[in-house]
């Protein structure tokens, strides 16, 4: 049955209304919009007084414009408000991809109430066998794979859609992707999320401990062998999801045994003669070419089918270049909480770098190129990232830019790079600047608008 619209707004009134939690929404200048009487109890303030209100002038220090600034979500954080003490939580509002709001709600209005659920949850994890090794659990969800480009929504829909079936996936990309992410995503998303996800990096063991590795083994099975025997990972993961990574890298002798075990669901401990059966969900990844390791003689062709039934193939981040300023975003939030920095975003030439260039280390370089950017702003008090902390970029660029060009356009691209740097070395004083250079001002005033320097 299909609710009209009259019983929908009055859903939603209810909803805001709770006297259990207080809600508070913000618009883009961070005027408060819409508070509840709960929140506004909290406050001890009357709610109309509020509406219209700088958040700041509400909630002193508050972090709501930061999410107005950047998308920063916080879905649990503890706070102060008029010297109460409370759990709450952030989010930003968006409207067809553009932020145009901001929400803060309380999810605890005192700390017994929240304490009581930390104990309960605390009760729950001991009594259920899931919970006492997260060794063996999922890290990521779909909703933690960044992007809005029409490679990537295709195949997050992909993902979600196989998340619930046992078909084996074989993700395919280059090193740095998201390969792992993707995998974590899909066991996240089906029913096997409560139980184990279990990953091994096929080309990080030797070979002659693979097998154990994979399939476990008795006691006394061989020298060195622990009392009791090892339980691999594949009986580790029963009833949930192993990951292999680097499949490429499969020695064949372990292919042979894999392909076994793939079609009989089940197998043998070494030194053991009891067949076990095993109910896993096998995810594979690699970033080489397996039709080729297959014509090479280093990859098994009947091991390919089996593996590839359902492919996922990420792209590299140089095919996903609209897909940057997004996750620019994403790892500027991340690394603010992982270092406890303020930066704020990143100005356009900035971007405009990172979108020029080609990314051979992908997602992971971009990652690690904006840390390294955020320290040397940081170091510097400065909040936005700017292309002087991006040095490896700008001297890219400068090179690969000047081997295309003509002498002609070589020289025009000097010329614009220091017009501009000294305009801004002469606080943009027009005059100063032609003197630094040593040109007429009508000279500077026509490559100003030659070059459309503002």
């Amino acid at each position: 049955m299909k609710m009209n619209d009259k019983q929908m707004l009055y859903i939603l009134q209810h909803m805001i209304e709770n006297p259990y939690m207080g809600v508070l929404y913000i618009n883009t200048s961070c005027q408060v919009i819409m508070v509840n009487q709960t929140f506004a109890d909290i406050l001890e303030v009357d709610q109309e007084s509020l509406i219209g209100k700088h958040v700041n002038e509400v909630i002193p220090r508050s972090r709501l414009p930061y999410t107005i600034l950047n998308g920063e979500t916080n879905l649990c954080e503890l706070c102060c408000v008029n010297h109460k003490e409370m759990i709450s939580m952030r989010v930003p509002i968006y409207n067809d991809g553009e932020i145009v709001g901001a929400m803060a709600k309380t999810l605890f209005l005192d700390m017994e109430a929240a304490r009581i659920m930390v104990q309960h949850m605390s009760n729950l994890q001991n009594t259920n066998p899931v919970g006492k090794n997260t060794k063996y659990y999922c890290k990521y969800r779909l909703d933690d794979i960044v992007g809005n480009s029409q490679n990537i929504v295709r195949i997050k829909t992909l993902a979600a859609q196989v998340a619930n079936n046992i078909s084996n996936v074989l993700i395919i990309g280059e090193s740095g992707t998201g390969k792992e992410l993707f995998a974590h995503a899909i066991h996240s998303s089906g029913y096997r999320r409560n139980n184990p996800f279990v990953r091994i990096n096929c080309a990080c063991i030797p070979e002659n401990l693979l097998e154990s590795e994979l399939f476990g083994y008795e006691e006394g099975s061989f020298t060195g062998a622990k009392r009791g025997g090892k339980i691999g990972k594949i009986e580790l993961a029963h009833g949930g999801t192993i990951f292999l990574d680097e499949i490429g890298e499969l020695p064949l002798m372990m292919q042979a045994k894999l392909l076994s075990f793939l079609q009989e669901r089940e197998f043998e401990r070494i030194g053991g003669n009891e067949l076990i059966p095993s109910d896993v969900r096998i995810i594979a990844a690699t970033n080489t070419n397996l039709v080729e390791a297959i014509a090479r003689g280093s990859f098994r062709q009947d091991l390919y089918y089996r593996l590839n039934v359902v492919s996922i193939l990420i792209p590299p981040l140089k095919n996903r270049l609209e897909d940057i300023e997004i996750l620019v975003k994403h790892f500027i939030n991340k690394i603010n909480q992982k270092l406890d920095t303020a930066i704020e975003g990143i100005d356009e030439e900035s971007l405009y770098l990172l979108k020029s260039y080609e990314w051979p280390g992908n997602i992971r370089e971009l990652e690690n190129l904006i840390e390294r950017a955020i320290n040397l702003a940081s170091l510097e008090g400065h909040k936005i990232v700017k292309p002087r902390y991006l040095p490896t970029l700008q001297s890219r660029r400068f090179s690969n830019r000047t081997a295309k060009l003509s002498l002609n356009q070589a020289i025009e691209d000097l010329e614009y790079q220091m017009i501009k740097e000294t305009l801004k070395n002469n606080n943009f004083n027009k005059a100063a600047t032609a003197r630094s250079l040593d040109i007429h001002p009508s000279v500077l005033y026509r490559k100003l608008k030659k070059y459309e320097v503002v």
